[in-house]
């Protein structure tokens, strides 16, 4: 499968996420990215910052997170997940061996249910190597 066909399958095709991109773990390169969903590269960086402090948590719940050019609020960070929430939306970001998963949810989605979808294609990303 291809890495565009993951954002559109496995994530936005769900129902569950709305938009999402996939990129490596450097956050220097995008693999795949649903249409109109732009995480710049300053935002890309402080994704990355964040997983580099190996979850800081107090830290990145202090700032808070960019994607898309929105500010959320992070419940919950380690080494391999951020959980942010602005309102009723949110976004799940995980790290794998070699991807980063950034998705954003509607607020008519349940954070768990975004949560497991994304948590569920790391997982197997991991499974393959990814």
């Amino acid at each position: 499968m291809s890495w565009q066909a993951y954002v559109d399958t496995s994530l936005v095709g769900t129902g569950n996420i709305d938009k999402a991109a996939i990129f490596n773990s450097e956050g220097n390169s995008v693999w795949a990215t649903s249409a109109g969903f732009t995480v710049s590269p300053t935002e890309t960086q402080e994704i990355v910052n964040a997983y580099k402090d190996k979850g800081d948590v107090k830290q990145v719940q202090s700032t808070g997170l960019h994607v898309g050019g929105e500010r959320f609020v992070v419940l919950k960070a380690d080494d391999r997940s951020i959980y942010g929430k602005k309102g009723r939306e949110g976004v799940v970001i995980v790290k794998t061996t070699q991807a980063l998963l950034v998705a954003h949810y509607p607020e008519t989605v349940q954070p768990g249910a975004a949560a497991n979808t994304v948590e569920q294609l790391a997982d197997y990303l991991i499974g393959v190597g990814y």
